[in-house]
């Protein structure tokens, strides 16, 4: 069957031709669209109301703009293509500017009679082959009209001089398949009167209704290779970190507070355990739930493993964490390596509360609250040290 002709189905992959330049692009045979970046449409942008079909396209491998889809909870990031110092709005194709007006008209209207239909591929690695990851829609029902389209400071170049991107979140809704149908409706400008729109889609057109695709993991165990970073951006960072404190496992201790801060934001109090009283708990705390008079505390307590990748965190280390928490707490478990097959088979089957941090978590953690760059990321290191 001919692009021209296929339905679109999630996690199908949809292959170009092998020529090895830009006309082996599949996408716009598939949809129409050009050939470019990031950012490609239908209709006329930057508009939500003259634009009818946005594509946004990832290759998922960019350490300073860490697109990311969690498939736990069909939550998309994706940055925007600001790139260096001016307007922010101010890029070629527009991307910032269609973002910003995707998410006012999410924000200011309860219905959207007019709105583009977004549909996400990543690629994958194999020529300019894409996979199809899913229909998208602006925000999440948890995130808040301040939460889901934040401008950042980035700095880059020599000069170090500054500048901002977007960076955006979307929920990819529960749409197993887009029908061609629609596909052709879309782009004659009928896409919320087709009869081939799926609901899901245009429950969140009318009424703002988010219903995610979320896949939870088969394997609750992951794999060493799962724990460690891959590529050789990612493993050094991971790298730095543990040279920079192999020696001084103390400071790892406060170093691992500061991650597990960054991966759980609503940590509101915690107490390093001193290294001559340390009793097997490098750290206990307060985990706030809930906001205001109505919210509850739970304690937690915190261990920190500075190991270099080749070398597991064990059963031995993770029980000596279990045996100390008490009625009601929960563990944090921070690690530059991994949790051994053993003891993390033995942390799920007995389904103990302990929240693992690991290598790979550490460094998706700074890249995307800190910064892929070494600079800063040394410099934050430094700041927890003052």
């Amino acid at each position: 069957m001919n692009l021209e002709e296929m339905d679109l189905d999630i996690d199908e992959v949809y292959q170009g031709s092998r020529n090895g330049n830009s006309s082996d692009d599949p996408l716009p045979r598939l949809l129409g669209v050009d050939n470019g970046a990031g950012f490609r449409h239908l209709g006329k942008r930057p508009g939500t109301d003259t634009l009818k079909l946005l594509v946004l396209k990832s290759n998922f491998n960019d350490p300073d703009w860490p697109d990311h889809l969690d498939y736990e909870t069909g939550l998309l990031t994706y940055y925007g293509d600001n790139k260096k110092v001016g307007d922010l709005h101010a890029t070629p194709r527009q991307g910032n500017l269609i973002l910003k007006n995707l998410f006012e008209t999410t924000h200011t209207s309860s219905q959207s009679y007019c709105f583009p239909v977004i549909l996400v591929f990543g690629g994958t690695g194999v020529y300019r082959d894409v996979r199809f990851l899913g229909l998208a829609v602006p925000g999440a029902a948890s995130l808040g009209p301040d939460e889901d389209l934040v401008a950042l400071w980035r700095s880059n170049g020599p000069s170090d001089t500054r500048f901002q991107n977007y960076k955006a979140r979307f929920t990819v809704l529960d749409v197993p398949r887009i029908s061609r149908a629609w596909l052709d409706d879309v782009a004659n400008g009928n896409a919320v009167e087709s009869q081939h729109a799926p609901k899901a889609w245009l429950d969140w057109v009318f009424s703002r209704k988010y219903l995610p695709l979320v896949a939870p993991h088969s394997l609750d165990v992951r794999s060493k290779a799962q724990q460690l970073p891959a590529g050789k951006v990612d493993k050094n960072i991971i790298q730095l970190i543990y040279d920079n404190y192999c020696d001084d496992p103390f400071g790892f201790e406060g170093c691992a507070v500061a991650i597990a801060q960054l991966m759980m934001p609503d940590i509101e109090y915690i107490d390093l355990t001193r290294p001559w009283r340390d009793g097997g708990r490098d750290a206990l705390g307060k985990y706030r739930i809930g906001t205001g008079k109505s919210a509850i505390d739970v304690d937690f307590a915190l261990e920190a493993k500075c190991y270099q990748s080749n070398t597991g965190v064990g059963v031995k280390a993770l029980s000596r964490l279990i045996s100390r928490l008490r009625h009601r707490q929960f563990g944090i478990l921070v690690t530059t390596s991994y949790l051994s097959e053993q003891a993390y088979q033995e942390l799920k089957e007995d389904a103990h509360p302990i929240v693992i941090i690991a290598a790979n978590d550490i460094v998706r953690l700074i890249k995307e609250k800190i910064s892929s760059d070494k600079k800063a990321i040394e410099n934050w290191l430094d700041s927890l040290a003052k």
